[in-house]
């Protein structure tokens, strides 16, 4: 499991600056290697407490909870954009390169990345709500 925890993490600082799943697979993999190592426990521990706050506050009340929803199906649905790959426009004075970095497989990470960023809103709002009563 060691093994795989350092795979996920080294895959999320690689995927970090992509869109998608970079930021995921490094927490992933540091939840991993927090059963094996007392540093990456204290890390996942600060991590959840920040994450925790801030989902609490993008669902605290029902109108920020629409543009929680809203933003974040956006983003995700921005992956569409790397699967239909346009061509890089004449107004894009940046260098080629830079032009949706990545490929299909950023798109559908992108994709993935905004699904998975729903369910975990949804969870929020549903355990906020639970708070609540």
């Amino acid at each position: 499991m060691q093994g795989l925890g350092w795979v996920l993490t080294v895959a999320g600082v690689i995927l970090f600056p992509l869109p998608g799943p970079g930021l995921l697979l490094l927490a992933a993999g540091l939840a991993v290697l927090a059963e094996h190592y007392a540093w990456a426990e204290k890390r996942v521990d600060q991590v959840k407490a920040t994450a925790w706050e801030g989902a609490r506050a993008g669902v605290r009340t029902p109108w920020r909870t629409f543009w929680t929803v809203l933003v974040t199906a956006l983003l995700g649905a921005s992956g569409v954009l790397w699967l239909w790959a346009p061509p890089q426009p004449a107004w894009w004075v940046l260098p080629t390169w830079t032009w949706l970095p990545g490929g299909l497989w950023s798109g559908i990470g992108q994709i993935v990345s905004g699904l998975v960023a729903l369910a975990l809103v949804g969870y929020a709002w549903w355990r906020v709500r639970e708070e609540r009563v």
